[in-house]
């Protein structure tokens, strides 16, 4: 690999159509075109499918592509601050070809580098050997913050340090792939490399059936049966280990356990007891043998790795010292990211596995050693100069790796400076000339310059590679801007076969046995945050009900200040919602909480419900701008209400009837009867202007019933029976208290032995005293009276499954 990509315009291919236009950077060997001009194999078809349907119905299918990615609501977090925000995955829509050859190369020799890897970290955390017999220097390891001391001696309880990599991959000028890096601390991307299939061949669905592409579903299944198989031995669970929501992942984390069928577990939800790792769970503790760890390790553990982690699990190292625990990969393998290491790998590789690396490095030079550094200073500006430590940068004002001549001329004083005084810090690396693939940009090919990450797992065959991957596409011609963070887009990558292919999925084998999860396996951060979101979601369909029938009002009678109003305004103050605003804050923070509440559990949270709730908040975001107070604001409440009831009814007649489910309904029931018990005390009372019993029958949904029940007019009597006592409509509160009952002693720990738990007597308490009550009996200090001991049953439950 030589010096940065020339920028200059070079020839097009031989051909015409589509690639006529297609100008290859001079000197740059390009994925799609081979040196004498001509398409390569495979390749040939793909831009004929392309000039078959000709740029309209192309650019239509990409458009297809990206809706697939917007309604799954694929994304990662780019930090423009503290926080980030959420970015839509950058797809780039023409898939990378790799021909049968070249992958037979790349899986040997990344089959060899897996190994290689799991050897070297088995030796640092075990005899030290490599150090001890000058093959690794020691500064390396002992300064380096991925080295954990606490590590030293533990031998995983697998047998294995390492499960699951990931490799960068260039191609340079020569035709040969070379290794860019390493991803062994916590490798991301797997899941977006199955979300690119999906959209990718959504979009060309008869193209790809139309070549033998390798599947990616036998790759997931041996390594999802690796690490159950592993688990049942031990008489556990599996889990992935997830930062949380705030991680620029986290989107793969939650799809990566929908589709595997793990549990997503944060640190919270777990604790150590006797050396055990147990889940917390609404039927108690609940063992944990298998975690794949989607964190940094140092976060792993308070107690003895970072005493600032929020993250981690107190103990979690001790349970790894006992045995307990399979950590997937295990802590301290990110010392193996450590950029210095690439200057020493032929060596040890030729040491540990008796011969030369299949796949070359870098040509990496580690400047605490004065050779190399007299090196690096004296070709300055023709390297690319970086940090030893795949934690630590080289300098302040440049971020990572930045070729020499580009920097100023006070940088590049500064830089040579430090390299001089602390030059174990720094290592020069050879420049990189990446090969190009096509992109498609304003109707055009364009050759941009590309990078290949590729996984590996170990399934209880070993070592297997996936057959794809995905394509790190530059933005321009600058080879340095290839990271997500930094403006690139992905491809997905297809392998293509000389013969038909398997048809590859999850789905069990037959005659494989069967294997059922626990009902108790629902973590209780999970529970709480579905019995929040039912609350949320109903908290939003009341308010909206609510200032329907405000707005409704007032765009007939145009007095805000008549008394059925006004008294409307103070009720609404005490939900916090404005109702001289259209579109008030209150129920947009309302519907923001619910999302954020879904967001947490976007494992158990089905692509449909997903895209429905954010349909809901983007809705409500563009009304907030749009609609004025009265008949627009009527018209926007009638939209918003019906696609919470789209919601609802998704989540309700989809949701599998397992504990999640409950929890969900829980907090709808809990909620709708607070709200109808206190609309119901409110517009009841004795000071309630006129007009009040029918805005509260047509807030309460039952207005047909009320004119079908009662052959009187809305009456106060006749409206508390209704909506507070009759047992039929599915919005009274003693419905609510039915269903209330029945979900609460149907959840672990409702009824044991007989005995009701203090949820369950609660409930049963507050339905016996409603079903013996008399709309007479009922005066608004009693319905207030009805909605706090409602409260309390939601801190009762809260109390036995969340704390």
């Amino acid at each position: 690999m030589t010096s940065r990509t020339s920028q200059t315009r070079g020839k097009p291919p031989a051909g015409h159509g589509i690639i006529a236009d297609y100008h290859l950077l001079p000197g740059v060997p390009d994925e799609m075109v081979d040196p004498s001009g001509r398409l390569r194999p495979g390749w040939d078809k793909l831009m004929a499918a392309f000039d078959a349907l000709g740029p309209t119905e192309l650019a239509a299918r990409f458009e297809r592509a990206d809706q697939y990615l917007r309604d799954a609501g694929v994304f990662y977090r780019k930090y423009d601050g503290a926080e980030g925000k959420e970015r839509a995955w950058p797809l780039a829509h023409i898939p990378l070809l790799i021909d049968e050859a070249d992958w037979i190369q790349i899986s040997s020799g990344l089959t060899q580098r897996a190994e290689l890897l799991e050897r070297i970290v088995a030796d640092i955390y075990g005899n030290n050997t490599l150090v001890q017999e000058g093959l690794l220097p020691a500064e390396l390891v002992a300064q380096n913050n991925e080295f954990l001391r606490p590590m030293v001696g533990i031998r995983p309880a697998s047998g294995h340090f390492l499960h699951f990599c990931a490799f960068e991959l260039g191609r340079g000028p020569d035709g040969t792939w070379w290794v860019l890096g390493d991803r062994t601390q916590a490798p991301s991307g797997a899941g977006f490399a199955l979300e690119n299939r999906v959209a990718t061949t959504r979009a060309l669905s008869d193209i790809y059936s139309g070549l033998n592409i390798n599947r990616l579903a036998g790759f997931f299944r041996g390594f999802r049966d690796a690490l159950f198989a592993q688990a049942r031995r031990d008489g556990g669970r599996v889990g992935i280990l997830t930062p949380g929501q705030l991680n620029e992942t986290y989107f793969e984390h939650a799809y990566i356990a929908r589709y595997l069928g793990l549990m997503l577990l944060e640190g919270e939800d777990l604790v150590v007891e006797d050396g055990q790792v147990m889940v917390r769970t609404v039927a108690g503790l609940r063992p944990v043998s298998v975690l794949w760890r989607r964190l940094d390790a140092s976060f792993a553990d308070p107690l003895e790795l970072r005493y600032d982690s929020h993250i981690g699990t107190p103990g979690m190292v001790e349970a790894l010292r006992s045995g307990s625990i399979s950590m997937i990969n295990a802590l301290g393998t990110g010392i193996l990211e450590t950029r210095a290491f690439a200057a020493f790998m032929p060596r040890i590789c030729k040491h540990l596995l008796g011969t030369g690396l299949e796949l070359p490095e870098i040509a990496t030079w580690w400047c605490g050693q004065g050779a190399e550094q007299e090196y690096v200073l004296d070709n300055f500006d023709s390297l690319m100069i970086g940090p030893a430590f795949s934690t630590q940068l080289p300098f302040d004002d440049l971020r990572g790796t930045a070729l020499g001549a580009s920097m100023t001329v006070e940088q590049k004083a500064q830089l040579r400076d430090r390299i001089a005084a602390q030059g174990g810090f720094y290592v020069g690396q050879e420049p990189v000339r990446l090969s190009t693939a096509p992109v498609y940009s304003d109707g055009r090919l364009e050759p941009r310059p590309i990078t290949l990450r590729v996984y590996a797992a170990r399934t209880e065959a070993g070592w297997t590679i996936m057959p794809g991957g995905f394509a790190r596409v530059g933005s321009t011609t600058d080879t340095t801007a290839l990271a997500m963070q930094r403006g690139g887009q992905a491809a997905d990558v297809w392998v293509m076969s000389s013969k038909p292919v398997e048809q590859v999925s999850l789905l069990p084998v037959e005659g494989q046995r069967l294997v059922r999860n626990s009902p108790g396996s629902l973590p209780s951060r999970a529970a709480d945050n579905l019995i929040w979101l039912g609350r949320y979601a109903e908290r939003c369909e009341a308010t909206v009900r609510i200032l329907r029938a405000y707005n409704a009002r007032l765009a007939e009678l145009s007095k805000p200040d008549l008394p059925i109003l006004s008294h409307t305004t103070a009720f609404l103050q005490t939900l916090d919602v404005d109702a001289s605003e259209a579109m008030p804050v209150g129920l947009l923070a309302s519907i923001d909480s619910a999302v954020h509440s879904a967001g947490q559990i976007r494992d158990r949270f089905s692509p449909d419900g997903w895209l429905a709730l954010n349909d809901l908040q983007k809705t409500a975001q563009r009304f907030a701008t749009r609609v004025g107070p009265g008949d627009d604001a009527t018209r926007a409440m009638t939209v918003l209400l019906r696609k919470l009831a789209g919601f609802s009814g998704l989540v309700h007649e989809n949701m599998y009837r397992f504990a999640g489910w409950r929890f969900l309904e829980l907090g709808r029931r809990l909620e709708r009867a607070i709200q109808i018990t206190r609309a119901t005390s409110w517009l009841t009372d004795k000071s309630a202007p006129d007009g009040s019993l029918e805005m509260l029958l047509e807030i309460g949904d039952s207005v047909m019933s009320h004119r079908r029940r009662y052959s009187v007019s809305a009456g106060t009597q006749s409206v508390v029976d209704l909506l507070i006592l009759d047992p039929l409509n599915p919005r009274s509160t003693l419905f609510q208290l039915a269903e209330l009952r029945t979900q609460i002693e149907t959840l672990p720990g409702g009824v044991e032995d007989g005995q009701l738990s203090p949820a369950a007597k609660l409930a049963l308490q507050i339905h016996t005293d409603l079903m013996i009550a008399e709309p007479a009996e009922l005066p608004p200090e009693g319905l207030d009276r009805v909605a706090s001991e409602i409260g309390m049953l939601s801190g009762l439950i809260a109390a036995a499954y969340f704390t």
